[in-house]
């Protein structure tokens, strides 16, 4: 069983930056995948990046560029930083782990990109 829990959201103007951290409570290295979903309202969830504990990532083409996804073992921790946000940015965005047989979420934390 793995706790996450997200923190970093929060209000910016366009062209602002956040950085979301997803804390586990278990060892991040036997956790194969995690990464970083969001929703708009009105909006299907969206994956946003990924990251193996290889240390291989992958991104979404809107985040390609603007967002970097890392994780800190020593912390358990992974991270996703966020620049030159947009309004389109506007979301709740929600880490996962994936440990093959089971998923599991975190609670969400919301971003908002508005002057």
């Amino acid at each position: 069983q793995v706790q996450l829990v997200e923190s970093g959201g929060g209000l910016v103007q366009p062209g602002g930056s956040l950085r979301l951290s997803c804390e586990a409570s278990k060892n991040i290295l036997s956790i194969p995948v995690m990464g970083w979903y969001h929703q708009a309202p009105g909006k299907q969830r969206e994956l946003v990046a990924t990251i193996t504990n290889r240390g291989t990532t992958n991104y979404v083409a809107s985040a390609k560029g603007r967002f970097t996804i890392s994780r800190d073992n020593a912390k358990n921790t992974m991270y996703l930083q966020m620049n030159s946000l947009k309004p389109e940015d506007t979301a709740v965005y929600s880490c996962y782990a994936n440990e093959l047989i089971r998923t599991y979420w975190g609670q969400g934390t919301q971003v908002t990109v508005s002057s």
